[in-house]
């Protein structure tokens, strides 16, 4: 028997590399398959999409992607062209001459990947004799009436055709590594495993099926996990035959992962498997050459979103546009599982103290959440027309003012006021005022809502009373669809409206990852999260003050649902509390926790799965180092030593301190950068320290 060969990784200028120089990656072909693959669906595109160029950058030309053909998404994502790899392109052939239609492209997204994607519908003809032998090899059997099952054995028998007319044409080399995302993409690995293919397997669950469901239903999940009938749940649900499907490729693969600590709790008693790797979910990385860039472009776009604020509040626009503060929660419309309830009682608790207070701090919040609509609705449409024609009305005024003004001082003479606007002018300004009075409230909503009086926000926001009138010092806007920069009301793509709100909320109770409050990190804004999230524990763990840090966590796991809604009111109330200054400082710390979440560090925990997916499928070739395993234990961005710009209620009894106040007078944000940029290498680099040098404290112990 061939010597194996060990298996470890080393971090060269911050991208992991092979250790082992005999073992190349030419040696081997990774494929990741994914429902999602040039295919939005949900989170799990946005995991593919932005993991896909550290993971080319790695593998090269030996990384595909593999998928379902959807020609709408192929016209405008894929570039086709030919296989580079002689025994990929003869697989194909062999699927294409028995009828099956099979694409391979490049994937037009940052590391351009290849990709390979299977037409469900020219091989439907053949599910019910796959699903025969789907129930041969599982005892799993498929409804008729579930169309997204059914696709899924289309699609994962499709997957291990393919891999079978792979691996058939090697003998001792190269590996085949397959990488299954979800339980849409598993059939394929229990049939590659039924058929004992020489393919390395890792399943990674980015949710499980039943978790969703049962959060979703308002149930108690985290602390009744153990005591959960899950056959019977899963039944009543009519989901069991794709908890079935989840479960079995869960225990077929020969590494599992999950994104998360909570969802590998959540695994652990779901689907009756502890995951063998964390592997977190990262973004990649765009730093600005300017340090303070990032701050610019929060201004410039806040400047946008206020004037949306001027148009949708017309005629109530009794509050400084200066002391306004801009919340926002996003993402798919799940009422309970996003924490939109909670974020709604708490509005209204943050609503009484902000009036008890008598603070001229005023907070408008938006809900992006897509819902079924009409269309935009009337009176939103009229507010940014009033303001469009009151913008030109001042406009022409001015110009006709200041010809006058310029006149005047050409003859070297200081213009009578009274004289210089004529009674046309004060004509069309009284006109101007006259069209901005309204006799109804400013809507809570944008668009026209199908099922109006059924929409759980709307009923809560009934219930609560937050209907923008002028003593609410919290305003709420429901923009039930997904924000495009075409769009007549907000013209700001997603991006744009993050950088420019002031704090991101998103008090999930289910959520396996979070990438919003991700999103926010990276682009410099505050967010609230919460130990039920996988961004939250993952903060938790690697930032000792992360408040400080501008997250936010909310105790959803061990707190009642009473007292985590107060704390989250106290997060936002101290938010609220903040001086100018002290947002600045914030947005700094946080733009600097982005260096965490970059893929070229996170990528170490997928090396780190498919080594160990080859040294269980492959003992005789390869090893697994015992000390392989990436871990972030004593790894911890410490406590900011400047105050922190997160002052509990009782520090102030004003919400608005002077600007001039020397509270933050040890801040030096140069000294936190680097001391930050140094906790940010110790954990990634695995080489041994000198003998005679201590650690420092917060450096990466192994």
């Amino acid at each position: 028997m061939p010597l194996a060969r060990s298996l470890s990784m080393t971090s060269l200028n911050g991208l992991p590399q092979w250790e082992d120089e005999d073992l190349p990656v030419e040696d081997l072909l990774l494929f990741e398959v994914s429902w999602e693959v040039a295919n939005k669906v949900g989170g799990i595109y946005t995991v593919i999409q932005t993991k896909a160029k550290i993971t080319a950058d790695e593998w090269g030309e030996n990384y595909f992607l593999v998928g379902p053909y959807f020609e709408h998404n192929v016209k405008t994502q894929v570039e086709a062209c030919e296989p580079p790899n002689p025994a990929v392109k003869k697989a194909m052939d062999t699927m294409k001459s028995q009828g099956c239609q099979v694409f391979f492209g490049r994937w037009l997204i940052e590391g351009s990947p290849y990709v390979l994607l299977f037409d469900i519908g020219s091989a439907a003809w053949n599910l019910d004799r796959w699903k025969g032998e789907f129930w041969d090899v599982s005892n799993i059997g498929i409804p008729f009436h579930d169309r997204e099952a059914n696709d899924a054995v289309i699609f994962g028998s499709l997957t291990a055709w393919f891999l079978k007319e792979l691996s058939c044409q090697f003998d001792d080399k190269p590996n085949i590594i397959a990488h299954f995302h979800e339980w849409q993409a598993g059939v394929g690995l229990i049939l590659s495993r039924a058929q004992k293919l020489p393919v390395a397997t890792i399943f990674t669950t980015h949710a499980t099926l039943l978790g969703r469901y049962l959060c979703a239903a308002s149930i108690d999940f985290y602390n009744n996990l153990d005591q959960f009938d899950i056959d019977k749940e899963a039944g009543e649900r009519q989901i069991y035959h794709r908890y079935c499907m989840e479960r079995a490729s869960v225990h077929c693969a020969h590494v599992f992962t999950t994104v998360s600590q909570i969802t590998a709790i959540e695994a652990e008693h779901m689907l009756k498997r502890n995951p063998d790797v964390v592997t977190p979910n990262g973004l990649n990385i765009k730093k600005f050459s300017a340090m303070h860039e990032f701050q610019n472009l929060h201004s410039m776009y806040k400047a946008r979103i206020q004037e949306f604020i001027r148009g949708h509040f017309y005629g109530h626009l009794d509050f400084s546009l200066e002391k306004t503060l801009f919340f926002f929660i996003a993402g798919r419309y799940e009422f309970s599982n996003k924490g939109a309830d909670m974020f709604l009682e708490a509005l209204s608790r943050l609503n009484f103290l902000l009036r008890v207070h008598k603070t001229d701090v005023t907070v408008v919040v938006f809900f992006i959440m897509p819902a079924k609509t009409n269309n935009f609705n009337v009176e939103t449409l009229k507010g940014q027309a009033v303001r469009k024609q009151l913008w030109d009305t001042a406009q022409s005024v001015k110009e006709k003012f200041g010809k006058k003004l310029y006149n005047a001082l050409l003859k070297g003479e200081i213009p009578d006021l009274n004289k210089i606007l004529d009674r046309d002018d004060i004509t069309i300004m009284k006109r101007a005022i006259f069209s901005t009075q309204r006799h109804c409230l400013p809507p809570v909503t944008t668009h026209n809502m199908i099922d109006d009086s059924n929409d759980p926000i709307l009923n809560t926001i009934r219930r609560i009373g937050l209907f923008n009138n002028r003593t609410d010092r919290v305003k709420v806007i429901l923009h039930p669809e997904f924000l495009s920069s075409t769009s007549p009301l907000l013209p700001l793509d997603y991006e744009e409206f993050v950088r420019g709100c002031h704090l991101g909320v998103f008090p999930s109770y289910y959520e396996p990852w979070g990438y919003t409050p991700a999103e926010c990190t990276v682009m410099g804004i505050p967010s609230v999260t919460t130990n039920l999230s996988g961004f939250g524990c993952f903060m938790q763990e690697h930032v000792s003050d992360p408040a400080a840090y501008g997250i936010y966590i909310v105790d959803r796991r061990f707190r009642s649902p009473d007292e985590s809604c107060n704390q989250l009111t106290q997060f936002l109330y101290g938010f609220c509390q903040q001086s100018r200054r002290q947002r600045i400082i914030q947005r700094n710390r946080t733009e600097r926790l982005s260096d965490l979440l970059d893929w070229r560090y996170l990528g170490r925990y997928y090396m780190h799965a498919r080594h160990l997916a080859l040294s269980r499928t492959f003992p005789d070739k390869f090893e697994m180092e015992p000390s392989a395993p990436p871990k972030t234990e004593g790894f911890r961005y410490p406590r900011p030593s400047s105050v922190p710009p997160s002052p509990s209620v009782s520090q102030h009894s004003s919400p608005h301190h002077s600007e001039d106040e020397d509270e933050d007078e040890r801040y030096d944000e140069d000294e936190e950068a680097e001391r930050d940029r140094q906790n940010i290498k110790s954990p990634f680099s695995l080489g041994v320290l000198p003998q005679g040098k201590k650690k420092q404290h917060g450096e990466y112990r192994n």
